[in-house]
């Protein structure tokens, strides 16, 4: 069977979420998650959707659509907010506890979003959160920058179908390491960076090739990527993906 995932749009209807000089956070959730669901389920995933449109749940309604569909996963799209405009910046992921293979997820998400150029604010347990206490399967809840930060909107509009491919790829890269998903025959390469611009993607490939790591450029979809690797074995990508992370740098497993 088919692994099955319930992609939430955070807030909705009467509930805007943040809002910053016009803008609403449950607008820029909806258009990820629309776009993540439609990644996913072109990789076989079945996706359950807790709204298309622009409607009103409360998150223990949320978490029951999660818990009524007997989902393998809960993954929920939101966007940060500070006190003040442009306080803080940066993306995060929110899970009940720091164990099981949520946190494998929510570092795997954090580490892709990273790549797009959002900084990394880390991984937080959030046990009081009704959307991952009332879930009755692993759940991760992606801050998606912060809507009141006048960079972070600018990456958002800039890469809305990127930040939904990153997050799928945290999402499919976890399952395929932990074997639930179906193996296909494919190539397995580890990705250190997306840019948009040539020049940051060349300046890490040198520090890669300096350390030894068999990297190398691919021109994708508008982004200049940064890849180690062509792996016939998901394992040997696997074991890659550890020694550039012990280096220091943000990965995600891609194909």
């Amino acid at each position: 069977m088919a692994v099955k995932i319930v992609v939430d749009a955070g807030h909705g209807g009467s509930d805007p979420g943040a809002v910053y000089q016009g803008r609403q956070e449950k607008d820029d959730t909806l258009a990820v998650a629309l776009k993540l669901g439609k990644i996913l389920e072109d990789n076989g995933i079945d996706v359950v959707y807790t709204r298309t449109t622009d409607v009103y749940q409360t998150p223990f309604e949320k978490a029951q659509i999660a818990n009524r569909a007997n989902a393998d996963y809960f993954i929920s799209i939101h966007r940060n907010s500070s006190e003040n405009p442009n306080q803080y910046d940066g993306v995060e992921t929110l899970v009940y506890d720091k164990s099981g293979i949520k946190l494998e997820m929510a570092e795997n998400i954090l580490g892709a979003l990273g790549e797009l150029g959002f900084k990394e604010l880390g991984v937080k347990a959030r046990p009081g959160l009704v959307v991952l206490r009332r879930t009755k399967m692993p759940a991760v809840l992606v801050e998606v920058g912060f809507l009141n930060n006048d960079e972070d909107n600018k990456k958002f509009d800039a890469m809305e179908q990127e930040i939904a491919q990153a997050i799928a790829d945290g999402i499919l890269g976890t399952l395929r390491e932990n074997e639930q998903i179906q193996e296909q025959k494919m190539e397995y390469r580890v990705q250190t960076g997306a840019f948009r611009e040539k020049r940051y993607a060349q300046e890490m490939l040198q520090e890669l090739l300096e350390q030894g790591f068999p990297s190398y450029i691919v021109d994708q979809n508008g982004l200049y990527r940064v890849q180690t690797g062509v792996y016939q074995e998901l394992q040997n990508a696997v074991m890659m993906e550890q020694k550039l992370r012990r280096a220091g740098y943000a990965t995600v497993i891609t194909m």
